[in-house]
């Protein structure tokens, strides 16, 4: 590991600022400590966010749920509020690494961090959720935009995520062994606008597949979804499976996603 500073902000206002002058934002540092302990990041200067009271939290406002980015998975797997509201975001979340990942992973961590087999960014754009930050609002479909990258910009922070109410959801993922990160997994919400179908671990990130969004939206059952044929010319595909296997995987999840919501 190399060298750095460390400082510990209890307010947004000062995070704000250290994230300003180059500070690297630690959060549950799930993902930065052990990529600084390989030295593959030097970030210089840390900035925690655990002592931010603001940033963690779970409130229901109208038909939507708010939840702060430094909201630990656990606690949104615990949340009776979260489990009335939307069950399958407190069923994913419950199902996120080990304990130890759940006890200090954060919900705007593993947002703001984009891995392209994460499990939190299918949600956010499954459910149509709108990421909040210390500047804007953004909606999920413009904020993930490929392998690791979204469009906050430098300094900025995301205070938090409103997650829309669905009619029904369902999260269904097959996990890699030894990461527990999702080879591939597919959220399924049907909302009054519509079904919508997030999938990771996938491509380079996670993305809405339109064909089984429109066979749904005219018959939301698990036979709609298995007569979509999926493309695999677009998936990924390494030593864990290949793109035609991953494009297999997310037409029997989807199956069991919807099955699941049904149920």
């Amino acid at each position: 590991m190399y060298a750095f500073t460390f400082e510990r902000p209890s307010t947004l206002a000062d995070a704000g600022r250290l994230a300003t002058s180059g500070a690297k934002l630690l959060a549950g540092g799930q993902t930065l400590l052990p990529s600084m302990k390989l030295r593959l990041s030097d970030p210089g200067k840390l900035a925690d966010l655990g002592a931010v009271r603001e940033l963690a939290g779970i409130r229901k406002e109208g038909q939507a749920l708010i939840i702060g980015a430094m909201t630990r998975h656990a606690e949104v797997a615990d949340s009776a509020e979260v489990r009335a509201a939307i069950p399958a975001l407190a069923d994913l979340a419950a199902h996120i690494g080990d304990k130890q990942v759940r006890a200090l992973g954060t919900l705007g961590g593993s947002v703001a961090n984009n891995d392209p087999a994460a499990d939190y960014p299918a949600a956010v754009l499954g459910l149509g959720a709108t990421v909040q930050t210390t500047k804007r609002q953004i909606a999920a479909d413009t904020f993930f935009q490929g392998l690791f990258a979204t469009a906050l910009d430098d300094g900025e922070i995301i205070t938090g995520i409103r997650f829309p109410i669905p009619k029904r959801a369902a999260y269904m993922k097959f996990k890699q062994p030894a990461s527990r990160f999702a080879l591939v997994g597919v959220f399924v919400a049907q909302t009054d606008a519509g079904v919508r179908v997030a999938v990771t671990g996938g491509g380079n990130g996670v993305f809405r597949h339109a064909g089984l969004e429109a066979a749904l939206g005219k018959s939301f059952t698990p036979e709609a979804a298995a007569k979509v044929v999926i493309d695999a010319a677009e998936l990924s595909g390494d030593l864990h499976g290949s793109a035609d296997y991953r494009a297999h995987l997310i037409g029997v999840l989807a199956q069991r996603a919807v099955a699941q919501a049904l149920a």
